[in-house]
């Protein structure tokens, strides 16, 4: 069997995890949280590939792009805004699972609304950086499953 090869997208301002507000973050920094998804990502027998961006059309072009075979995004704030990245998940097909660190519908009632909720395969949020390798663990389990049937 071929290696999967899953692409890990982080949006706006998760550069600054570990400085920025920690109490709803953690203190773990993006490269703490890209070591251990490739980590698990090796146990796996699964590529993982990551990229972050600051600007929306950045992550349009990433995914319009992608030559994986799932996703794992955490579009941050551009969840609750981004017709455009909405748009280019809608145009690749593929299966994704939205991530966040903090539990959104604990935060601001602004943070309750995503722009991608109806098409994720499904949403991990409040386990910090968990979050990542749950989502990383049930694309693996699904993409498997598919490959099996």
């Amino acid at each position: 069997m071929s290696q999967l090869h899953i692409q890990v997208i982080h949006g706006p301002n998760l550069n600054m995890l570990g400085t920025r507000e920690p109490g709803h973050y953690g203190s773990q920094t993006l490269v703490d949280i890209n070591e251990s998804i490739i980590e698990l990502g090796d146990e796996l027998n699964v590529r993982v590939t990551t990229f972050q961006s600051n600007h929306e059309g950045e992550i349009v072009d990433k995914i319009q792009h992608l030559d994986t075979d799932a996703l794992i995004i955490n579009p941050a704030a551009y969840t609750h805004t981004s017709v455009a990245i909405r748009d280019a998940l809608l145009s690749v097909k593929i299966p994704f699972i939205e991530v966040h660190l903090s539990n959104i519908h604990k935060r601001e009632d602004f943070r309750h609304k995503s722009m991608m909720v109806d098409m994720a395969m499904g949403v991990i949020a409040g386990f910090g950086a968990q979050s990542y390798n749950l989502a990383l663990r049930g694309l693996h389990h699904h993409l498997i499953s598919l490959k099996k049937s």
